[in-house]
């Protein structure tokens, strides 16, 4: 697949409150808790509770949130296909940080163990 500019900007403009619900349902449904998906969340962002939603009160993009976050230096260590799209080969860093975290919580939805989602060890 090809990664456009056009979907670059997509998903920059994309804001993380319409697509936070989505996350919960799946994980959810696959027998997980909001609160693993906010221990992945903090994880890769930095982000706990209270800024989390904040950043969902004010509809922030996902390019203002990224701007905010403070990236886990084991992000890099995220690999494989989410969307179609191999992460570590995406070449736009915003649009790779909102698949490291497609990814982070597609792991936690398909059982994974926190501890290798997580990237310890």
């Amino acid at each position: 697949m090809t990664n456009t500019a056009q979907h670059d900007e997509k998903i920059a403009k994309m804001s993380f409150a319409s697509v936070y619900p989505h996350y919960v349902t799946k994980v959810e449904k696959k027998g997980r808790t909001k609160e693993e998906l906010h221990r992945v969340i903090e994880w890769l962002t930095g982000f706990d509770e209270a800024k989390l939603q904040s950043l969902m009160a004010e509809k922030a993009s996902f390019e203002a949130f990224f701007q905010q976050a403070t990236l886990n230096p084991n992000a890099r260590l995220i690999t494989g296909v989410i969307c179609g799209y191999r992460v570590e080969d995406i070449e736009n860093p915003l649009t790779q940080q909102v698949r490291y975290l497609d990814k982070l919580v597609d792991e936690l939805a398909k059982g994974r163990a926190m501890e290798k989602v997580l990237r310890v060890g």
